[in-house]
């Protein structure tokens, strides 16, 4: 069984939904890359490469993804990818390496291998949404419960709005059931998957961001209300046709025309997937082939256009990628890191602006990245996690590599003199928390042991040991500016707030656009709960061990047990709840260990359980502080030895603390809608 530390890394991983660590199956040699003879190559105009970078040609990138790709499918044990890169309203280039099947060698065809883009698919919901704005439709600004059936509650007095839903920053906390299923009768129409489970709004709008698959749900619907078409119609009619993008859809189960195309994921060691259903559809359900996603990235980088048919508006295109800093659009929260623009997120570098988004499921991984003012867009896509999560370094790593080599920086960065670093440094020292998490079921307990700790190294510099480079190790940090680090060698900047002298908020350029670092409050901080918490579950084991082993020995030797009466009735209870206690907080360890073994088990699968844990907790934690406590007012009072004395306050305080956690991190929060 796993420690309760590693299942919370676990949880983390799979609510975040990114680095899954299982390996791939096996493969034969990869296959020889495959190119769809289906697109229009770029025209042979080769302008001259930036200062000390190559020319973004055809046989230049072909040659570089050649010698590239193969062997980071090799090495990270990842059966099959996909690569279209677009430059000046043409695709570049569009390749399918490895298997789209590893069982019947099928290679991937990037123009007709069906991917799983996983969030990517946002991109078009919020070009859905865009076009209804256009339409006069849709107010970005507006309270969305004027276009909803069912409400919304406010928070302090502020609706919700789609800006802030397209931001990130509607305050939505986490929500993870019902989000990656197999079992196609699970399924729920968009409505009700939306009006059976609303999470709580923990910020107040406009604030914080907090990336929200439900959210983007919640949009895909609006679009639905107000256009009066099922939201899979209208993306077909509206957004897939006019750009020719014949074999794309959001229809979960694939319709049949399609189900041939689809490449097989791999998401465990050897083992095939069946194909993923995603509760939020909005947010991530989308099937796609390179060639397709190659046409979604002209027609935004072309200002909406494609082919003389249009999308959006260039000033609508333009505000999507570059939205203006203004009272109605702050969201530049930490800068200078990247932030998030109208659906996409930035994720500039070598001081390029680059706008694009991140996708996963449980199998498929994928990144789509456009260079806004050079014209050119970048997408892959892998049909696994490969061997301990090696899709995420590659994935990352394919986009830096792509634009050092043709978009190479000519920024030098400044640096901070070493003493004013070292206070820095020391200033931002601490436990903090994800704001991407959830407040009001059990998964708060998740994020106890997923507090992240900011430390100084011996020589004054920055540490974050959760943060680890390509290679595996912990990064080194630089402060570039005052209080602005970037990776020693690397792109990655880091960055805080500053407020009355005091940090208050960080994050870096990979999530800050949806995702922020907050202080922990004293009260949750891990770095005396958790020690408490092993401390108080040694004490109720001990206890509650000590009294089979006492009866043994007094048995035994014949020795009285010493206490009589009411005093005896608590000796036993106390000891019956330390046991009750401990089988709650076991039976909490195993239920999440398998609920979070599989994306598939937070489709209900474990809601019974759920709900007999909370109705037990709330009774034997509960009862184990009155009993423990009557315990020890009877042990004070009857004048019993000081060591007795002292083991009934622990084992009082034990419970105590076991109550705590229980209601500070709801585990007897009586609800199944996490």
């Amino acid at each position: 069984m796993r420690t309760i530390k590693s299942i919370a890394v676990g949880v983390l991983a799979l609510a975040a939904s990114v680095a899954i660590a299982q390996q791939a199956p096996k493969l034969a040699p990869t296959l020889a890359p495959t190119e769809s003879a289906e697109f229009a190559p770029a025209p042979p105009v080769t302008p001259p490469p930036q200062p000390g970078g190559h020319a973004l040609t055809k046989a230049d990138v072909d040659t570089w993804l050649d010698g590239y790709m193969p062997y980071a499918l090799h090495s990270g044990d990842i059966p099959g990818a996909v690569v279209t890169i677009v430059k000046d309203g043409q695709i570049l280039t569009a390749r399918g390496f490895g298997y789209a099947d590893v069982e019947k060698r099928t290679p991937v065809d990037p123009a007709k291998t069906l991917f799983r883009p996983g969030s990517v698919s946002k991109l078009v919901t919020w070009t859905a949404v865009m076009q209804q704005v256009e339409a006069g439709k849709l107010d970005l600004d507006r309270d969305v419960n004027t276009y909803l059936d069912f409400k919304i509650p406010l928070r302090k007095g502020q609706p919700a709005t789609l800006r802030q839903i397209m931001t990130h920053t509607a305050g939505f906390e986490e929500h993870a059931k019902d989000i990656i299923f197999y079992d196609a009768d699970h399924l729920k129409s968009l409505e009700d998957y939306l009006k059976s489970s609303s999470p709580e709004r923990i910020y107040d709008a406009g604030t914080t961001p907090a990336y929200s698959n439900w959210a983007t749900a919640l949009a895909g619907y609006i679009v639905q209300r107000v256009s009066g078409e099922p939201f899979d119609d209208y993306v077909e009619r509206h957004i897939f046709a006019p750009l020719g993008m014949t074999d794309s859809t959001f229809r979960q189960p694939l319709p049949a025309r399609l189900k041939p195309q689809m490449a097989t994921g791999y998401s465990k060691p050897g083992k095939a997937d069946k194909f993923e259903i995603v509760g939020p559809a909005p947010a991530g359900s989308l099937s796609s082939p390179g060639i397709d996603m190659a046409k979604f990235m002209i027609a935004h980088l072309q200002g909406g256009e494609l082919n003389g048919n249009r999308i959006l508006s260039p000033q609508t295109a333009a505000a999507m990628h570059n939205s203006p800093l203004d009272k109605v659009n702050p969201y530049s929260l930490i800068p200078p890191l990247n932030r998030m623009e109208l659906g996409f997120f930035e994720t500039n570098i070598n001081g390029h602006e680059v706008v694009g988004h991140l996708g996963d499921t449980s199998a498929f991984h994928t990144s789509l990245h456009l260079f806004i003012d050079d014209g050119v867009g970048l997408y892959v896509s892998f049909n696994s996690p490969g061997k301990q999560g090696a899709v995420g370094a590659l994935r990352g790593a394919l986009f830096q590599d792509f634009a050092d080599r043709y978009f190479p920086s000519t920024v030098k960065d400044g640096q901070v003199d070493k003493k004013t670093a070292a206070e820095h440094a020391r200033m931002m020292a601490g436990l903090w928390e994800n704001s991407r998490r959830s407040e009001s079921s059990f998964l708060k307990a998740i994020g106890l042991f997923g507090q992240t700790k900011v430390t100084v190294g011996p020589k004054g510099e920055l540490v974050v040991p959760d943060l680890k480079g390509l290679n595996g190790r912990v990064r080194e940090w630089v402060e570039i500016a005052p209080f602005v680090w970037r990776e020693k060698g690397g792109h990655e900047r880091l960055a805080a707030k500053v407020v009355d002298g005091k940090v208050v908020r960080w994050s870096f350029d990979m999530v800050s656009p949806f995702m922020v670092f907050d202080p922990v409050p004293a009260s949750q901080s891990s770095s005396w709960i958790l020690p408490a918490l092993y401390l108080s579950i040694a004490v109720l084991l001990l206890t509650f061990l000590y009294w089979p082993v006492a009866w043994v020995i007094r048995r035994r030797y014949k020795a009285p047990i010493g206490v009589s009466g009411r005093a005896l009735q608590a000796y036993r209870a106390t000891r019956i709840m330390a046991g009750l206690d401990l089988v709650v907080l076991v039976g909490w360890m195993i239920v999440v260990s398998l609920l979070f073994s599989s994306l598939e088990n937070l489709a209900g699968a474990f809601d019974v359980w759920l709900w007999l844990l909370q109705i037990a907790g709330a009774i034997i934690f509960v009862g184990a502080v009155l009993i423990s406590g009557w315990n020890l007012w009877l042990t004070w009072r009857d004048g019993r030895r000081w060591t007795r004395k002292l083991w009934s306050a622990l084992v009082f305080l034990s419970t105590l603390l076991v109550l705590y956690v229980a209601i500070v991190f709801k585990l007897i929060a009586m609800t199944v809608s996490y």
